[in-house]
């Protein structure tokens, strides 16, 4: 019998990164010494005291059991108090919150409540390349908004075309943005409410990295401004905040309507996050929020050794505000997929090409702060010698 798979699975956008994985491997079973600034998860341990939660927590023998099929009310309670204190948020815990299986989950689930096919999804570009799974699951059409330096990595959404409005539905954005690492003002996030209601469009904002910002500053929230859950809903994840890469617990947060509907899709697909694991993020969110200081002010570390040694050795690059990311431009002649190439195979430094995250991509190459600063350092004397 002749096996035959679902058009819907053949013909899902690649991962463009699969194969600079396979590069990078293939010089490391050579014995080359390769430093991999390339990925996109922290390095560093969970909290102990995060740890230490989960463990106890399952000792439990009644967090063995099916969870709840929405979250703890305890995790909702937390995560509403959590974005009170640090966004000036107001939530309800019931209503306004999702938990989610890691935020990657929520942005590709979202479309599918939606997007009916032929609606039209307004995408950033460069960004994240999970945003298109969801929207090609649920057929509909990409139309891609240019990120660009000029315009400091935000979407110019004057330039949309009235056609373009009129059958969109819903637009993805993220900022703290990955891979650029710019950071989302109040005033462009008022912009975007008002065009929201204006074309009836839902806004979908990613703000995994929400709490990733330096040089003492912070990053709002697009929930903080009058008007923004009325058309959409902001995403945010543990991973980043609290190393907590593997343990896959994000949440929505907003539009109650919306909050429901993906609460309805997750009743279909999944039977709860364990619980065990909900317990642990409790205790994230509510326990003391130093680890998370100390995070940033080693990522900022990092970024000063990383950034200042490029620049000394003559590379031009943009000083990141926000993130574990380092966006690059590429030298002259070369296209990104080349330099990251010539990257790998002559200096052993792995970076992922900007092309990879959209065409306006092309011209940088991502790199990350995933790396301790000796590393860092001699990653960045590699790349100006070269």
């Amino acid at each position: 019998m002749e096996l035959q798979i679902a058009e819907r699975i053949k013909t899902l956008p690649v991962h463009f990164f699969s194969n600079l994985v396979k590069k990078a491997e293939a010089q490391k079973a050579e014995g080359v010494d390769v430093i991999d600034l390339g990925r996109g998860s922290p390095d560093l341990a969970t909290p102990p005291h995060i740890v230490k939660a989960l463990k106890s927590a399952a000792e439990d023998p009644a967090t063995h059991r099916y969870p709840l099929f929405t979250g703890l009310p305890e995790l909702k309670e937390a995560i509403a108090v959590f974005y009170k204190r640090e966004f000036d948020v107001e939530l309800s815990p019931e209503k306004e919150v999702a938990i989610l299986f890691g935020s990657k989950t929520g942005v590709v689930e979202l479309p599918q409540c939606i997007l009916n096919p032929g609606d039209i999804c307004l995408m950033p570009d460069p960004g994240y390349p999970d945003y298109l799974s969801g929207v090609h699951f649920s057929q509909a059409v990409n139309y891609f908004m240019p990120l660009t330096a000029e315009n400091g990595f935000l979407p110019d959404l004057g330039s949309i075309p009235e056609e373009i409005k009129k059958r969109a539905k819903l637009m993805f954005l993220n900022y703290p943005n990955n891979p650029t690492t710019a950071v989302g003002s109040r005033e462009f996030y008022e912009d975007t409410v008002k065009f929201a209601e204006e074309n009836g469009i839902i806004i979908a904002h990613d703000f995994a990295y929400g709490s990733i910002v330096f040089d003492g500053k912070t990053a709002p929230s697009f929930l903080s401004v009058p008007g923004a859950r009325e058309v959409g809903v902001e995403f945010y994840s543990l991973s980043k905040t609290y190393n907590m890469a593997g343990w896959r617990v994000g949440f929505a947060l907003g539009n109650e309507k919306i909050i429901s509907a993906i609460n309805t899709i997750q009743n279909h697909y999944f039977a709860g996050l364990f619980t065990a694991v909900q317990w642990a993020a409790v205790a994230a969110l509510s326990m003391s929020q130093d680890c998370v200081k100390e995070l940033v002010q080693t990522y900022q570390r990092r970024r000063d050794v990383f950034v200042g040694a490029l620049r000394k050795g003559g590379i031009e690059v943009l000083n990141p505000p926000a993130t574990f990311f380092v966006w690059i431009k590429v030298p002259q002649n070369y296209t990104s997929e080349e330099f990251t190439d010539l990257l790998l195979n002559r200096a052993g430094v792995v970076v992922a090409p900007g092309i990879g995250f959209g065409s306006q991509g092309e011209g940088y190459i991502r790199a990350s702060l995933l790396c301790d600063e000796s590393r860092l350092a001699e990653a960045a004397h590699r790349m100006t010698n070269l």
